[in-house]
C-alpha cells in the first residue's frame, strides 16, 4: 500500500490540533451519479450507515419523516414506490399526507413535512441493494425493491444498523437467512406502524440495537422495548457500554458468562483502573475492583485497559482508543519498516494495539508515501502537524539536525503530545537509523483516573 491520504476531505481540526489537518482513516464512498427528482436510476452504493424497511404507504411516510434525524436510506416495495410517485403528480405530498395518522406522530422533526422535489445542493445518495431505484421525496430518496428477500440479501450486511417498520414476525424472517452471531450482525429495531413501540431485535448490545430503539423511542414518543437480561435487571451491559464509548473489543464471548454471573448476584472482577468503560459504576457492589496479580483465570471478569492483559476464557476485554503515536521518517522509507517500528514499541512496553487511536506527523511527510500508507494502516485518525505547530510543544525534546530538515525542532514526541493533549509522554522517541515513534495517553474524561 503506498497512496498517500488525499488533499480531497480534509478538514481543519480544533483547538486541541492547532494548525493540523485532520483525516479519518477511511476510504471515502464512490460518487454515484446524480437522479432526477422524479426519476429511478441503478445506483448500487450505500453512503448511509442506517436503513429504514417500509412496506405500506403509512410506513413509507414514518420512514420518510424518520430518515433524517436517523440519516437513512428508505427502502419500500417497487409497487407501493410507484404508486405513490403516480398519486403525488410529480412529488410525494400529496399521496403521503392521506397515510399520516392524525396529529403531529413525530413532533419538531426538522424537514418532517419537506416532501417535495431534491434540494439544488443536495449530494447524490446511493443504496447497497442491487435492484433498488431511488425517488427523490425532499431531503430523503425513497428506494424501490422488488421483493424483500432477495432486498434484504442485497443489504442486510451492508448497513450498520436495520429499522423495519411494521410487524415483527415479517423482520424477523426477513433477517433470519442472515444472522451470523452477536458479535457480526448488524443491529436490528422494529417500530409498529402507530409508532407506539421500539423493539430491539437484534444485536441489543455489540451492535447497539437497544440504543436504535432508544433513539426511535426519542425522536417518535414510542415505548422502547429492551429485553436483554442485564437492561431488564437494571445493570450495565458491558459490551454495549464497550460499543458505545468506541473502544475494541477482545474475547466478546465471555460477556456472556459476565451477564450470566451479574443476573444471578454473582461478583464479577473488574480491572478498569482508569474508569474509563464504567465510571466508577458497581452494579450494586457486583462488580468488585480486582488487581491483576489477584484475578482468577477461572472466573467472569471484566478488563479495560490500554496495555495487554486479561487474557482469560471467562474475561471480557475493552481496549479503550486512547494511544497516541507520533511518528517521523527519513525520505522514501517504506510503510512495512515504520510499522515494524510501531510493531516492537508497543510489544516492548506491553501497550495493546487495539488502543491506537491516532497517528501524527510533520506537514513536510504528506507527500511521503511510505508513512502515509503506514498512518492509514494503523487505522483511526491521522493527522499532519504545521511544524509552527509542532515548534510551539515545549514538553518535547529538541533537535537541531530534525529542524534544519523540518523545520521544527521535533516531530514524533510533539506530534504525539499534540494528538493526546497530554502533559507529557508515555514512550520517549524510541528510534532505528531511518524511523522515529513516541507515545502518548489521552487522559481519560470523567473516570476515576
Amino acid at each position: 500500500m503506498s497512496a498517500k491520504p488525499a488533499a480531497a476531505g480534509s478538514a481543519t481540526a480544533g483547538a486541541s490540533l492547532p494548525a493540523a489537518t485532520a483525516h479519518a482513516a477511511r476510504a471515502a464512498g464512490s460518487a454515484a451519479p446524480a437522479a432526477g427528482a422524479a426519476g429511478f436510476n441503478n445506483e448500487t452504493t450505500g453512503t448511509h450507515s442506517t436503513a429504514i424497511h417500509a412496506l405500506s404507504a403509512q410506513g413509507v411516510a414514518l420512514s420518510l419523516r424518520l430518515a433524517g434525524p436517523l440519516g437513512a436510506d428508505v427502502y419500500a416495495p417497487e409497487r407501493l414506490v410507484a404508486g405513490l410517485a403516480a398519486a403525488g403528480g410529480g412529488t410525494l405530498a400529496l399521496s403521503l399526507g392521506e397515510h399520516l395518522p392524525a396529529g403531529p406522530l413525530i413532533p419538531d422533526i426538522p424537514g418532517a413535512e419537506c416532501f417535495g422535489t431534491e434540494p439544488a445542493n443536495a449530494e447524490p445518495v446511493a443504496t447497497a441493494s442491487p435492484n433498488a431505484k431511488p425517488l427523490v421525496a425532499g431531503t430523503a430518496r425513497l428506494r424501490a425493491f422488488a421483493n424483500l428477500s432477495g432486498h434484504m440479501a442485497g443489504c442486510f450486511s451492508a448497513y450498520r444498523r436495520h429499522v423495519f417498520i411494521g410487524a415483527v414476525g415479517i423482520a424477523v424472517r426477513a433477517i433470519a437467512p442472515h444472522l451470523c452471531g452477536k458479535t457480526r450482525d448488524p443491529a436490528v429495531a422494529v417500530l409498529d406502524l402507530a409508532a407506539r413501540f421500539a423493539i430491539s431485535l437484534v444485536s441489543g448490545h455489540a451492535g447497539g440495537a437497544n440504543a436504535l430503539a432508544r433513539e426511535l423511542a426519542r425522536l417518535t414518543g414510542a415505548t422502547a422495548v429492551i429485553t436483554t437480561g442485564t437492561d431488564a435487571a437494571g445493570l450495565p451491559g458491558v459490551d454495549e457500554l464497550a460499543a458505545a464509548k468506541g473502544m475494541a473489543v477482545g474475547n466478546a464471548a465471555a460477556v456472556k458468562a459476565v451477564s450470566a454471573a451479574l443476573l444471578e448476584g454473582r461478583p464479577v472482577q473488574l480491572y478498569d483502573p482508569e474508569g474509563r468503560l464504567l465510571a466508577g459504576e458497581d452494579a450494586g457492589g457486583l462488580l468488585v475492583p480486582t488487581r491483576p496479580e489477584d484475578w482468577d483465570a477461572a472466573a467472569p471478569g471484566v478488563w479495560c485497559h490500554w496495555r495487554t492483559g486479561g487474557r482469560h476464557a471467562q474475561t471480557f476485554r475493552a481496549y479503550p482508543r486512547c494511544l497516541c503515536l507520533g511518528l517521523g521518517c527519513r525520505k522514501g522509507v517504506e510503510e512495512r519498516e515504520i510499522l515494524a517500528h510501531v510493531e516492537r514499541i508497543l510489544a516492548r512496553e506491553n501497550l495493546a494495539p487495539q488502543s491506537v487511536a491516532a497517528s501524527g506527523t510533520a506537514s513536510i511527510k504528506r507527500d511521503d508515501p511510505g508513512i502515509c500508507a503506514a498512518m492509514i494502516a494503523l487505522g483511526a485518525e491521522y493527522v499532519f502537524f504545521a511544524p509552527e505547530a509542532l515548534a510551539e510543544v515545549e514538553a518535547a525534546g529538541q533537535s537541531e539536525t530534525v529542524r534544519r530538515r523540518t523545520g521544527t525542532g521535533s516531530v514524533c514526541e510533539a506530534a504525539a503530545l499534540l494528538l493526546s493533549g497530554a502533559a507529557g509522554l508515555l514512550v520517549e522517541k524510541t528510534k532505528t537509523s531511518r524511523v522515529t515513534c513516541a507515545v502518548a495517553l489521552r487522559p481519560a474524561q470523567g473516570g476515576a483516573g
